[in-house]
């Protein structure tokens, strides 16, 4: 694929996106193609679905490949690369749990290798999941966290730490300009329903009238940051003349129980649904609240939308799909 000649006399910057039909790699197309830039979206449509990219197939500047990250990347002259390929959902990325290792770390490997090639910028969707389950609140960047090498969530965790040790690795190395965003909890519009994070867990459970899955106590904590605030963050990192030093924080510093969300989503929705409470699963963090200090400081950054605010916005979006209703099935059984 020549995507350089396609837009040699227009003169757009190039822009690859690996996980580009997903959740959050889909919104970053939408604001690239918005900027000009062409767009090539890389996805093997493991999490991601063609429905979020439904409305960018048709225009010239957008290109789909379908494709694994993990192995060796389509040699093309980009300017950019978007990193965000890998299932953010637990129940998601422990179905193959050596398949999500390999793509957060054979990924990163090939997005860099080609940034290396093509003198191009990189930016790493990594995760506040880094710091494990952490024993200091908020998490600050410095933090080097507490993760359980060896349980079911470290094909994730400790995935994407290594893909911060060879972004770095890289820059020191080779010199590539790499942009690293440790992601808390996000939410927003094009969730899947499917995807067994908690918010869409909720949402979903409620608009159905089903019990609310609520695990361990209800007493842990998340921050919850909705999808607009968080890639306004992105840009800022990316867009900004100069590095950080290291990883850094996006997230909202809002921070709510599990039972509080539960409760918001039940008042929201109009649900007649209950609670029942499950156990905790293993390594599940009881606390996670970021401190964006960082983010503050160098980019102005801070996330603008209350969690109410975004909710409604979800719900809307959940009780639009026209393919919810075959789930509440699901949901059921």
């Amino acid at each position: 694929m020549n995507v350089r000649s396609l837009d040699a006399a227009k003169k757009r910057p190039i822009a690859m996106v690996t996980g580009g039909a997903g959740f959050l790699g889909s919104h970053v197309c939408d604001r690239l193609i918005a900027e000009g830039a062409h767009v090539v979206c890389v996805d093997n449509l493991m999490s991601g679905r063609r429905a979020n990219i439904a409305n960018l197939r048709a225009l010239p500047q957008f290109s789909f490949i379908e494709a694994d990250v993990s192995m060796p990347l389509p040699q093309i002259d980009v300017d950019e690369i978007w990193n965000l390929a890998c299932p953010a959902s637990p129940p998601c990325y422990q179905r193959d749990p050596v398949h999500t290792l390999l793509t957060n770390v054979l990924g990163m490997k090939n997005c860099l290798d080609l940034a290396l090639n093509a003198g191009a910028r990189v930016f790493q969707a990594s995760t506040s999941e880094v710091y494990g389950d952490p024993e200091v609140h908020p998490q600050v960047e410095s933090y080097r966290g507490q993760v359980n090498s060896t349980g079911p969530r470290a094909c994730y965790d400790e995935g994407k730490r290594a893909a911060e040790t060879l972004c770095y690795d890289y820059q020191r190395s080779h010199g590539v300009d790499v942009r690293v965003a440790r992601i808390f909890n996000t939410y927003g519009p094009r969730m899947d329903p499917a995807d067994g994070r908690v918010v869409s867990n909720f949402i979903v459970q409620a608009l159905h009238g089903a019990p609310l899955e609520l695990y361990g106590g209800g007493t842990q904590t998340r921050s919850f940051c909705y999808v607009d605030d968080l890639i306004e963050g992105f840009f800022r990192l990316m867009r900004a003349p100069q590095a950080a030093s290291g990883p850094v924080n996006l997230g909202n510093p809002g921070e709510f129980t599990m039972r509080e969300l539960a409760e918001c989503v039940i008042d929201m929705t109009g649900s007649p649904s209950s609670i029942v409470t499950r156990p905790l699963p293993v390594d599940d963090p009881k606390q996670r609240r970021p401190d964006i200090g960082m983010a503050a400081a160098l980019y102005d950054w801070q996330p603008a939308i209350p969690l109410k605010e975004g909710l409604a916005c979800t719900i809307a979006y959940f009780t639009n799909e026209l393919w919810l209703a075959p789930f509440a099935e699901e949901m059921a059984a």
